[in-house]
């Protein structure tokens, strides 16, 4: 039996969490969005921080609801980890009061799919035992211990990734350290919820169909018809006619490949004959050098070469006459001056005997 992709990828809530997203992206608008400013937790000034009823409010006045179904969608928007609050991170409710709510960055919402694999999860727990030294929740603590367990062959780095960002967090100011912290676990309470609480992202059983697919308009439908009617007007050949055009061209042409016809006599790389390079030595030889011979040192084992052996005893013994020449033309230019002083010396001595 064979199961066929009918786009079971397609999940039944990602186009619920588009239209809820829009709804978030119009939440942060400047200028018709919720009024948002630096709020003071305990001793803590955090930015851009709004309260649960300027988030109702703005609900009720964008969608013309009442004010239990904003209430209701304004749980879904915090459930679906898309507003973090700030001051009970463990209960995500939206509260019709002055509690004290952030938005989530994009790159934490649900629809980006990221996977909460293990490791990130076994990180984060290692890094809230360090900083509660020990005091865990019971179900952080089952947790805890599971994936040491799963994990103890690496489970060393999960604890030195966990100092190295309890470090990188200290070195942070208190209000960016205190809105990451709460983000930090609002985050995994929806990915890593707790016993006892709904899953949101319990997905169910997979769908058969896109929810987001795109709908084909009567336009699309006539391109598409236009296209198949011109491919049937077409003029086909048969792939026996095909083929032996192909294999007609092959061998008309097959004398100028060197890879089909091959080198001739043989390919000394495949085979132990070296004719080839024999014939062509000669033709090596008449190369010229980029530099001048003797400017550049040999090492013993490139002077294994036959042709190259030979083309260095013809650049030395041309090297040599040179040198040779050179000798005989100072040689020679000596006995001239030698021949020339002498006969000075006889003219001296003749003028003075005639003297």
């Amino acid at each position: 039996m064979t199961i066929r992709h009918q786009g079971q990828q397609y999940r039944p809530r990602m186009a619920f969490l588009q239209k809820i997203e829009a709804l978030v992206k119009d939440m942060q608008n400047p200028e018709t969005g919720v009024r948002m400013q630096n709020q003071r937790v305990l001793v803590t000034s955090v930015p851009h921080a709004m309260t649960g009823s300027d988030v109702l409010q703005w609900i009720v006045q964008r969608l013309w609801i009442s004010n239990l179904e904003a209430q209701n969608l304004g749980n879904f928007i915090v459930r679906y980890g898309y507003i973090y609050p700030l001051q009970d991170p463990k209960n995500l409710v939206l509260k019709p009061d002055g509690s004290l709510y952030r938005f989530q960055t994009p790159y934490f919402w649900p629809t980006q799919q990221w996977p909460a694999e293990d490791t990130d999860y076994a990180i984060y727990l290692a890094k809230r035992n360090i900083k509660k030294k020990g005091i865990l929740e019971e179900y952080e603590k089952e947790n805890y211990n599971f994936l040491n367990q799963k994990m103890n062959y690496k489970w060393d780095f999960v604890i030195m990734q966990a100092k190295e960002q309890y470090r990188a967090g200290k070195e942070r100011n208190k209000a960016d350290r205190y809105a990451l912290d709460c983000q930090e676990k609002a985050y995994w309470l929806v990915h890593r919820c707790p016993p006892g609480m709904d899953n949101v992202l319990d997905y169910g059983l997979d769908r058969v169909t896109n929810p987001n697919e795109v709908k084909v308009n009567q336009v699309c439908l006539c391109h598409i018809i236009m296209y198949y009617q011109q491919a049937l007007m077409r003029s086909t050949v048969k792939s026996s006619v095909s083929l032996g055009g192909i294999v007609k061209y092959s061998e008309q042409f097959s004398s100028n490949d060197a890879i089909m016809s091959g080198c001739l006599p043989s390919n000394p790389w495949i085979t132990d004959d070296t004719q080839f390079w024999d014939l062509n030595a000669k033709l090596a030889l008449n190369l010229p050098l980029p530099l001048p011979f003797g400017s550049v040192s040999f090492e013993h084992s490139l002077l294994t070469g036959p042709a190259l052996m030979c083309y260095l005893e013809e650049g030395a013994e041309a090297e040599m006459q040179e040198n040779s020449s050179t000798q005989r033309e100072e040689e020679e230019k000596g006995m001239m001056v030698k021949l020339e002083g002498e006969r000075e010396e006889d003219r001296g001595e003749r003028t003075g005997l005639s003297v």
